[in-house]
């Protein structure tokens, strides 16, 4: 080892795992809602997961807050305040952070974006995933194209100018033309950030059993490279595989994921990665609504392992070469406690294969071959 492992800088997920159904495409810890969302005993349970695992995170700083799901744009303001004022009493002013508010088009309310932003919310990311009515009926959206244009004027309404917008890729029958049409319109909308992916079948989802027919590998690859010129040229700059953003908007969340930091996940299925006592923890909460609001705190962590010093290079890897920008060996060190002999052979082996390229001295970054085959750049760095 390096070194005794330092705290990295900290973030709270906050997982909400209800939606108003479930998209045949999702494979997330996501479940129907009931009629009436038990929100305030869900807000009393993520609280209590909190204060769990304050005591490994004490005197430590927040620096980001991310509600997911689900669909968190069906819990109230007044619940997602609640929650706020509880972790604000817990780590101190959270005024300045970056709290970012996943929503659905099809859930928001005439003056609910207000409150999301009276509560605390800062960030609100807006699943509009296709302007294509047709596209978004057969990915089971409860949205329609208009609902989109009507969220985004409501959060230019409330004051919320710092959105994002997701949006997919290789849709069923899709062509070039329609991704283009797309993402122009996405572009219109002018959100500071955009999540431009393929979509892909993830197993255990409706698709995967039943496959849709999706356009062909080569076709997908010609929508990605006309789509990121396309980003490009409207100044939205790629900094992670599906991550573009104009000057000064990246998402300070996720590049806390990809840069290795630490954060606490509460709810339903959430996971966590907390450096405690020189480690790195990985931590999962149960997935099941109803069972997870029955058990006792404790109970509900399903696991709490330590991460082995052979994995951690894999671990860092997964999440650092995602981003376009590289790494720097320094802190692969910092953040593992690993030496950078551990991973020199990988590394050489990536240079050779054209994955991997040294910009500067200790400095990596993925070519762009290496971009588009990130599983083979990844498998490298798997343990022996």
């Amino acid at each position: 080892m390096v070194a005794v492992l330092q705290p990295p800088p900290l973030a709270l997920y906050v997982h909400l795992p209800w939606c108003v159904r479930k998209c045949p495409y999702c494979d997330f810890n996501s479940h129907t809602a009931p009629d009436q969302i038990p929100q305030r005993d869900y807000v009393k349970a993520i609280l209590e997961d909190l204060d769990h695992d304050l005591s490994v995170v004490a005197g430590r700083r927040l620096e980001s807050i991310f509600f997911g799901g689900g669909t968190p744009s069906l819990f109230s303001p007044e619940e997602i305040g609640r929650f706020l004022e509880g972790v604000a009493a817990r780590f101190g002013d959270t005024g300045r952070l970056e709290v970012t508010l996943e929503a659905n088009p099809g859930t928001i309310e005439h003056g609910r974006f207000r409150g999301y932003r009276d509560a605390g919310v800062t960030r609100v990311s807006l699943g509009a995933q296709s302007f294509n009515d047709r596209h978004l009926k057969v990915l089971g959206r409860i949205h329609g194209t208009d609902d989109i244009a009507r969220a985004v004027d409501e959060l230019s309404q409330a004051g919320l100018e710092n959105f994002n917008l997701d949006l997919m890729y290789g849709l069923p029958e899709q062509t070039r033309e329609e991704a283009l049409a797309d993402l122009r319109s996405a572009i219109e909308l002018r959100p500071r950030h955009l999540s431009h992916y393929q979509l892909t079948l993830e197993p255990g989802t409706v698709f995967y059993h039943r496959p849709p027919p999706l356009p062909d590998h080569d076709a997908t690859w010609d929508m990605q490279v006309d789509c990121q010129a396309l980003l490009a040229a409207h100044g939205y700059q790629q900094y992670e595989v599906s991550a573009y953003a104009q000057a000064g908007s990246r998402c300070t969340h996720n590049l806390n994921y990809w840069t290795f930091g630490d954060y606490i996940g509460v709810g339903a299925g959430a996971h966590g990665k907390l450096t405690n006592a020189g480690a790195v923890e990985r931590t999962t909460r149960h997935r099941q609504p109803r069972e997870y609001l029955s058990r006792a705190v404790a109970d509900r962590l399903v696991e709490r392992r330590i991460v082995a010093a052979a994995e951690l290079p894999f671990e860092y890897m997964l999440n650092a070469l995602r981003l376009r920008d590289g790494f720097d060996l320094a802190h692969f060190e910092l953040r593992t406690g690993l030496p950078r002999s551990a991973i020199a052979q990988p590394l050489k082996l990536a240079g050779e294969k054209r994955l991997l390229e040294e910009v500067s001295p200790g400095f990596w970054k993925p070519t762009d071959f290496g971009a588009r085959f990130l599983n083979e750049l990844h498998g490298l760095f798997l343990p022996d």
